[in-house]
């Protein structure tokens, strides 16, 4: 990775909503909001707020209605599979189905698939827990010897799937995809590619990849209005059983029989998100035509110069999973000695209008095993952030090590929260008592 000196302006490579959004201090005052929490959900980018509000005034349920409006949401509807099949490079026996996220992409698939799938003890619980018969290896510390223990695995017994994360959403570190669809493939198995944090940072090119099945959310693609995709081979979701059962999945119904469709429409029963797949479809679009190169480029120079920040301040540990990942994506996360990750993040929310994640990542296993089972802080990136951000963030953290927060930071039932929390809307009733960890 470039390093990239502290003097040096990185601009938002582009524009996302809210980028200019105003937020309360809990010591007074104001200040523009810094976003570091891209891996949770990504602001829309304004192609995607744009079509929004060109779709909006013709909004209507699609299929078999004959008036003008349904027959425009039908279109933008059925017009987006083809924007996401070509954002992702799908092969011609690949379908896209379209669901809520990634998570719902991935249970759809495990309802679906006639085997056993092999995953790794380090991924989202999205792909650790929806497959019913799973074979979990244990990551090595070496990317290498990791892909390794797959492939003894793959050997040592059928499986039918082998269900990978692109991305770590813990570390942002990256697999080699293709030599494990190589590996996959030569065991007689398919692979999934679990690509939440992994498509919106990296073009990805299914068919030159190999990747049999992609699942990946439009909330983290900057189009955050809850639709997703599951991207495969048709056969597995042709044979299984309707995802859910209702209309739009059928072709014929009779008290004593029911014929169902093929995928996709087998699997996207009841009224969809017309918005939300729009709303995707635009945002693959508008990536579609960003200089993926420079996208990374950009990415990694925030990156670096976050990384060499956080190297510089004492107290501070950046977490990794392997010695020789060669690619990460926009993802940093790091602990500080002597507070705990929910102090961290009320702290920087409040004193300094900057938004960071805590907590365990919905990855419980791979932070036990980093042996930060209590958590840690995650900093994330994307199209919008920029180098002023970036100092920011080291700045408020070099400030917390030295001097201390300035405000009173008080735990209650597990959630960190100023006391007294003095930001509108934001009082002692709407703390959550219940995050999600």
């Amino acid at each position: 990775m470039t390093v990239v000196a502290s003097t040096t302006c990185i601009a938002p490579f582009a524009t996302v909503s809210g980028c200019d959004s105003q937020v309360p201090l809990v010591q007074g005052g104001t200040c523009t909001y810094a976003n570091f929490d891209y891996a949770a959900s990504a602001p829309a980018l304004s192609a995607v707020t744009d079509r929004l509000t060109e779709l909006l005034p013709f909004y209507a349920s699609v299929h078999r209605g004959a008036g003008y409006a349904s027959r425009i949401s039908t279109t933008a509807y059925e017009d987006a599979r083809t924007s996401v099949s070509r954002f992702v490079g799908a092969d011609d026996d690949q379908v896209v189905v379209f669901t809520r996220n990634t998570t719902d992409s991935l249970n759809l698939l495990a309802s679906a698939v006639p085997g056993d799938v092999v995953v790794l003890d380090i991924e989202h619980h999205a792909n650790l827990l929806p497959w019913k018969n799973s074979r979990i290896v244990e990551a090595a510390d070496t990317v290498s010897e990791t892909v390794w223990r797959l492939a003894v695995e793959l050997q040592r017994a059928p499986a039918a799937l082998l269900a990978v994360t692109g991305a770590s959403n813990v570390t942002g570190e990256v697999l080699p995809i293709a030599e494990l669809a190589e590996l996959a493939h030569a065991s007689g198995a398919r692979i999934l590619v679990d690509g939440a944090q992994l498509v919106p940072h990296r073009r990805v090119d299914l068919a030159s990849l190999g990747v049999d099945y992609l699942a990946f959310s439009g909330h983290k693609l900057y189009a955050p209005f809850g639709a997703g995709a599951l991207v495969g081979r048709r056969d597995w979701l042709d044979a299984a059983e309707p995802y859910l059962a209702g209309g739009g999945a059928v072709r014929e119904v009779r008290l004593d029989h029911t014929e169902w469709a093929c995928a996709p429409a087998r699997h996207e029963a009841g009224t969809p998100n017309v918005l939300g797949v729009a709303a995707l479809a635009a945002a693959c679009d508008a990536l579609a035509g960003f200089d993926s190169d420079a996208v990374t480029r950009h990415e990694e120079a925030l990156c670096s110069l976050l990384v060499d920040g956080l190297d510089a301040i004492g107290g501070v540990e950046v977490l990794r999973l392997w010695d020789d990942s060669a690619d990460s994506v926009g993802i940093v996360t790091f602990t500080i000695e002597g507070y705990e990750p929910g102090h961290v993040a009320s702290y920087l929310s409040a004193e300094h209008g900057i938004g960071v994640r805590d907590g365990r990542f919905c990855a419980h296993p791979l932070l036990a095993r980093v042996g930060r089972a209590g958590g840690a802080v995650r900093a994330s990136l994307g199209l919008g952030s920029s180098s002023d951000d970036v100092e920011r963030l080291l700045g408020a953290l070099r400030s917390l090590v030295e001097n201390g927060p300035s405000w009173v930071h008080a735990k209650t039932d597990g959630v960190w929260n100023p006391s007294p929390e003095t930001r509108p809307g934001l009082g002692a009733a709407d703390a959550d008592a219940s995050p999600c960890v």
